[in-house]
């Protein structure tokens, strides 16, 4: 078996929007540090989080690898190609199928339909002999999967025929012994069939795996190529790839079956199946098929190629030959029973699901909305996600907006500083108590009346309107100090939260405060006044000192020098630099 499942996720490309989880019926997708895993034993590989993932984190297992190495390998290489062909590839005839796939290195090319019309013949036997209560199908291995996982009471309803695929590959051996077969189809389930039983399937692949190892060999097959198809080409059981082609396969107006359903799509099959008695009543036949209208809307079909053309190309080819399948000779041994593989699924403990949605905010009955924006029908399954760790809190956006909305009141409600949200036409969506206060006595006899202003057009009162007009314009985001603002000076700060829509601003009154640095300032311009004074004081006093000083050293040096003379004494002339 390979290491790697048929369905998984890049986790580096996942956008934790849940939306695998809102449309995977078995709910097997576990939410792990914000990014979906797929839980391997409860997928049943129908492939619909492939196909509805809008970032494509989720993938279908590519086996090229494995196929370049069969092709390479001593053993011949036979393609089984699903009818869904015809609306993949709506412009190639079956020659050029044929030859793309030889050019590849394929000894053969078959049709899985031939498998398809064994199927139909087994199960009409099969009908004919057990001709009361209700028989499903087993064609489709994600709807058998998703039976014996989810109601495993009807796994032993399902018909115990193989499946197209293992018939036809069946058929395949017995023509030309020792072979190695692989599929090509829109399936990701029947991945799981070439794991299980790689001595019938050697592998399967996707028709968009095909057409990539095509345009890497630069393989475009020749419009006029020409080739047929092993063991023949087939007829009604291409009728197998849209909604109701089985049943058509098997509609015997002597046979015993009363009536016949064609139910498309898992939460379909589970609505049907969930009353169901199987084994009392009237014969009654259903065919399941896990993707909705068919195997032609398939998880790896291309986008839009189930139209009422491809629809039309199909059918065409599928009533060119036979009309049913009844009374066809079935060549090959294709019994095959399917036993349960129920999953354990054990209800929490009430007070574990207590604790779950009140972590949540869930703690009445009214908190819970059921709104299933987390992917689940209801806040209790989600709650049981929780306790099974299938599931995160942030899964639960209407507590996340609440908790948000909590928060940003708070913050709003608590800030010293008022603060003011408007919209595109300038009115207020959400304001605090002090943007009210600087508003004046009448916004605050509104807001004392109904604890809001939503509505008001700011435009109207205060001043700085222009502010947000030019950031809702522009975005980004702005200030103003010290505006003044009747009698206060306010300093003012807008930015855009919504470009184009919602603008916010936060106004803090700072009128005191400019007073008192005012005061401040103007204590100090004093003080500063007041030392100059001291200064030039005490310089003009100091001047005068120094005056004083000179004259009185000049007369003492003066008369030293004078009487040295009258002694005698010849009087000391430094005739050297000054120093």
């Amino acid at each position: 078996m390979a290491a790697q499942p048929p369905v998984f996720t890049t986790f580096n490309e996942c956008q934790d929007c849940y939306k695998c989880v809102r449309h995977c019926h078995a709910k097997a997708i576990r939410i792990e540090n914000g990014h979906a895993a797929v839980i391997q034993d409860a997928c049943v590989a129908c492939g619909e989080c492939v196909r509805v993932c809008p970032a494509h984190a989720k993938k279908i297992r590519s086996d090229i690898s494995r196929l370049l190495q069969m092709l390479e390998g001593d053993k011949p290489v036979y393609a089984s190609v699903a009818p869904s062909w015809l609306a993949y590839f709506p412009d190639w005839t079956p020659g050029m199928l044929i030859q793309a796939l030889k050019r590849l290195g394929f000894a053969g090319v078959s049709e899985t339909a031939r498998g398809a019309q064994l199927v139909s013949a087994a199960t009409a036997t099969f009908l004919r002999e057990h001709p009361e209560g209700l028989w499903l199908s087993g064609a489709c291995p994600a709807s058998v999967d998703y039976i014996r996982k989810y109601h495993p009471r009807l796994a032993d309803r399902i018909v115990p025929v193989d499946s197209p695929v293992q018939a036809h590959c069946k058929e395949l051996r017995a023509r030309f012994g020792d072979i190695r077969i692989v599929f090509f189809g829109p399936c990701a389930a029947k991945k799981n069939e070439a794991d299980r039983h790689p001595d019938v399937l050697s592998l399967a692949c996707t028709f968009p795996h095909l057409e990539e190892l095509l345009r890497s060999r630069e393989i475009t097959p020749d419009p006029a190529a020409e080739g047929a198809f092993d063991l023949g080409p087939a007829e009604e059981g291409r009728a197998y790839s849209f909604e109701g082609g089985m049943n058509d396969t098997l509609r015997d107006p002597n046979g015993p079956v009363d009536r016949y359903f064609a139910v498309s799509g898992l939460q379909n099959l589970d609505r049907f199946t969930r009353e169901q008695d199987p084994e009392h009543g009237p014969l009654h036949f259903v065919e399941m098929l896990a993707c909705e209208g068919g195997c032609v809307n398939g998880p790896a079909m291309r986008p839009g190629a189930c139209t009422h053309e491809a629809l039309a190309r199909t059918d065409a080819f599928a009533r060119g030959g036979r009309a049913t399948s009844v009374g066809r000779d079935v060549p090959v041994d294709l019994f095959q029973t399917y036993a349960q593989a129920a999953l354990p699924e054990a209800a929490p403990p009430p007070e574990k699901l207590r604790a779950a949605l009140e972590s949540v905010g869930k703690f009445t009955l009214e908190d819970e909305l059921n709104c299933g924006a987390c992917g689940y029908d209801s806040c209790r399954d989600f709650a049981a996600a929780l306790v099974a760790g299938k599931a995160e809190p942030s899964m639960c956006h209407t507590f996340l907006r609440k908790n948000f909305e909590r928060k940003s009141s708070a913050l709003i409600k608590y800030i010293p500083a008022g603060v003011v949200i408007v919209d595109q036409d300038l009115r207020i969506l959400e304001c605090n108590a002090l943007f009210v206060d600087l508003m004046g006595p009448d916004a605050r006899t509104i807001y004392d009346s109904l604890h809001n202003l939503d509505g008001v057009d700011l435009s109207r009162n205060f001043p700085f309107a222009s502010l947000f007009t030019s950031i809702l314009r522009n975005g980004g985001e702005t200030a103003k100090f010290s505006q003044p603002w009747g009698k206060m000076l306010v300093n003012v700060s807008v930015f855009s939260i919504t470009p184009g829509k919602v603008a916010g601003a936060v106004v803090q009154d700072v009128t005191r405060t400019e007073i008192h640095r005012e005061e401040i300032a103007e204590r100090a311009r004093e003080l500063i006044r007041k030392n100059v004074r001291t200064v030039q004081e005490v310089a003009k006093l100091f001047g005068e000192h120094i005056a004083e000083s000179e004259i009185l050293l000049t007369q003492i040096a003066g008369n030293y020098s004078d009487r040295g003379a009258l002694d005698g004494t010849p009087a000391h002339h430094d005739k050297g630099p000054a120093q």
